[in-house]
């Protein structure tokens, strides 16, 4: 056989099934543009430093970008076979062997594995300056950083997606190898059967929705959301599978039992329909289900973060700035007080609202129980039930609170960091007289339980739950200290900061914006320049890093969130065609026995609207469930302005909706032509059996083939290759 006639073949099959292959060639291409964008990104040494928080975020994203074009082609790729197999299986009945077979579909995936790559990469060249510039605009980055085209993303992403290719073109080939011409010719025709009701299917992903949304209902602590958040998840989306492979199928069969709902036109046969198509329709609602929840939570978070961004820096940073050093005496603490007024004199601001104290710093393993506190060295977080422990001064506390308490050697006040006292007066005083804690093997008097500590709001540590003890005087902490960190295993420059007391001064400053920054990066380089062990963390000099952290959690939510609804896209578009050329034949025979069009048309509209609208619901429960755990996790982050994440994550499952009402429109009109043929599209039997003759043989491959629209002109005899598939 020529070997031009695969190449005719290759080019004309694509031609005829352009409904089907020219989305997935542009979602190919797009999948192939993504990822050379973000790569390109990452090896862009003038916008992002290696290691870098940027740097790393661009990189997690491109392998997940990859990871997920992999599953999402070869699931799109599924869809194309399925659809191609009859074709295949006539084509093979006819007289062409798996071998020509398999040289014609390599040479479709040889067109289209190019058009996709290399159309991703031109897209992601031509595209890429813009989506270069868009990020700049995110991260506040003005300068002249230059724009470049990685030769080594180019060549990273043809391998990477080549290989894609390789591995579906296999895939498909071992499809047809594994297949008989009977049952690629009944490839399409599969899942058909009424399935059964599988009640212990449903009942474990009911259990297992009720344990995730419990999860995500009950979690107070921010800190133990980061863990409970991925189970949570992982229960949701076991559960969302389960449901819709079996709880839809005992919903639908609930709906036929409903005589006065099922028993209508438009009701009666999208719900027996549905029954009998779910066990394939599953799994792609499902999937649909998924993706619409990760593009509402992965977008809504995101834009909540950088559209909170000043409240981040605000919660972040209580006061405008706080300067801490470690170890230094009382004349040292003179001449920082001294840099601050000569710096903030000099850029026109002037420090308000100033605080000053000591504290000793300590993790410890809190006992509820038994009030045990064991104190380790700061940082050393082997045990996941620690806490932040802080000891302060007496003489400190009397300072900042403006009192006169006095405490003995065995007393301490206590406040805790997240405490709000719901105990009456009488409790109280109760609590006074008897409560003790034990910090080691020392036991304490708990005078009182504070109510609030001014220094606790102006010290800016942990996130984690923390404890705040005023102890009688700094010889106490000290001993601490040195009993600690002298036996700890922290590294050595860890030791010496936290060994030692440390001193804090926190202030505000008044004045604008660009003054305040010229002050804390004057005080900055004088800090530097005199003090070993002394820092300052301020509003304006974390702002750059902060858009750095913040702009690229929206940039790469943004660039996710396309790619994941692009893949909702399709799935639903290939979804209804595949099931469009399924249900043509059972909607025509409707026609025939009395259903008018409008008729089919509800129906049609009833069944559509059941099968886009039903995951996108479940989406929003989900996401409506996950609120609050994501709260927690967004205070981790510095975001408590709860009332803005509910206001963008209102405007995102909006907008969401908008773009998913366009889609129905669009797929639900082809969904719609597919069903009532017209014109030159429809098939015509009597003329296929003019042409073909009435022998026995053919006569079978002909009811097989009913559903095929084939230009009976073009059929020979002695030549299967002049059958030409028209979708």
């Amino acid at each position: 056989m020529n070997s031009k006639i695969y190449g005719k073949l290759a080019v004309t099959n694509l031609k005829n099934n352009k409904k089907s292959y020219i989305p997935y060639i542009l979602a190919s291409a797009f999948s192939v543009m993504m990822y050379f964008t973000m790569d390109n990104l990452y090896r862009n040494r003038s916008l992002v430093e290696k290691g870098s928080p940027l740097a790393i975020m661009l990189s997690y994203a491109a392998a997940v970008i990859l990871i997920f074009s992999i599953i999402f082609l070869f699931y799109i790729n599924s869809f194309l076979i399925k659809r191609r197999k009859k074709e295949l299986g006539i084509y093979n009945i006819l007289g062409m062997g798996k071998g020509h077979l398999g040289k014609m579909l390599f040479l479709e995936s040889v067109i289209t594995t190019a058009a996709s790559i290399i159309g991703g990469i031109l897209a992601g060249i031509l595209l890429g300056k813009l989506v270069y510039l868009i990020l700049l605009k995110i991260l506040h980055m003005g300068g002249k950083i230059e724009y470049r085209i990685s030769l080594a993303s180019i060549g990273m992403t043809t391998i990477f997606f080549g290989a894609i290719f390789i591995l579906i073109f296999l895939y498909n080939l071992l499809q047809m190898k594994l297949s008989n011409p009977i049952e690629l010719l009944r490839g399409g025709n599969t899942g058909e059967r009424e399935p059964k009701t599988k009640w212990i299917m449903t009942i474990i992903g009911i259990l297992c929705l009720a344990g995730g949304y419990s999860i995500a209902l009950i979690t107070k602590e921010p800190m133990a959301a980061l863990g409970k958040f991925f189970i949570a998840v992982i229960l949701v989306i076991i559960g969302t599978y389960a449901l819709f492979m079996a709880g839809s199928i005992a919903f639908l069969k609930m709906l036929r039992n409903k005589k006065s709902y099922y028993y209508k036109t438009r009701h009666f046969t999208a719900v027996s329909g549905m029954i009998y198509r779910m066990k394939q329709n599953a799994v792609g609602l499902a999937n649909i289900c998924i993706l619409s929840t990760m593009v509402l939570v992965m977008v809504s978070m995101t834009v909540s973060l950088y559209g909170g961004l000043n409240d981040v820096i605000v919660t972040r940073f209580p006061y405008e700035a706080q300067i801490t050093s470690s170890g230094i005496n009382q004349k040292e603490e003179g001449q920082i007080e001294e840099i601050i007024k000569n710096m903030t004199k000099k850029n026109h601001t002037m420090p308000t609202s100033q605080i000053r104290f000591h504290v000793g710093r300590f993790t410890t393993v809190y006992n509820n129980k038994t009030k045990k506190l064991d104190m380790m060295a700061a940082g050393d977080y082997t045990n996941s039930n620690t806490v932040d422990l802080v000891m302060i001064p007496l003489s400190d506390y009397n300072q900042t609170e403006g009192k006169n308490v006095k405490l003995k050697e065995n007393e301490v006040l206590l406040y805790h960091r997240n405490h709000k006292r719901t105990h009456k007066k009488s409790d109280t005083e109760a609590l006074k007289n008897k409560k003790v804690i034990q910090l080691n093997s020392i036991s304490y008097k708990v005078v009182d339980e504070l109510d609030r500590l001014a220094i606790a709001k102006a010290d800016t540590t942990s996130f984690i739950d923390g404890w705040y003890v005023v102890v009688k005087d700094s010889s106490i902490i000290t001993s601490y200290l040195k009993d600690i960190y002298e036996n700890s295993n922290i590294y050595d420059e860890l030791k010496e900061y936290y060994g030692k007391i440390q001193y804090s001064y926190s202030f505000n400053l008044n004045g604008s914006r660009a003054n305040r920054a010229k002050t804390e990066k004057s005080i900055q380089k004088q800090l530097q320049k005199k003090f070993a062990n002394c820092s300052i963390e301020s509003r304006e000099l974390s702002r750059e890093s902060f858009y750095e952290l913040y702009g690229g959690f929206l940039f790469i939510g943004i660039f996710l969130g396309i790619i994941f609804l692009m893949a909702t896209t399709l799935i639903i578009y290939y979804k209804q065609i595949s099931e469009g050329y399924d249900d043509r034949e059972r909607y025509q025979i409707m026609h025939k026995v009395g259903m008018s069009k409008k008729e089919v048309r509800q129906s049609i509209r009833s069944q559509v609207l059941l099968v886009f609208f039903l995951p996108l619901i479940m989406a929003v429960i989900h996401l409506a469930f996950a609120f609050k755990i994501i709260t927690k996790l967004l205070s981790v982050l510095n975001l408590t302005n709860i009332s803005l994440f509910f206001m963008y994550t209102v405007g995102t499952v909006a907008v969401f909706a908008v773009i998913y009402a366009i889609i129905y429109s669009i797929t639900a009109k082809e969904y719609y032509k597919i069903i009532i043929c017209r014109g030159s599209s429809c098939f015509n039997p009597a003329n296929l059996l003019k042409d073909l003759g009435k022998k026995s043989g053919e006569i079978e491959i002909i009811r097989e083939i009913k559903s095929l629209r084939i230009d009976t002109r073009l059929i020979r005899r002695k030549s299967i290759l002049s059958v030409c598939y028209y979708q």
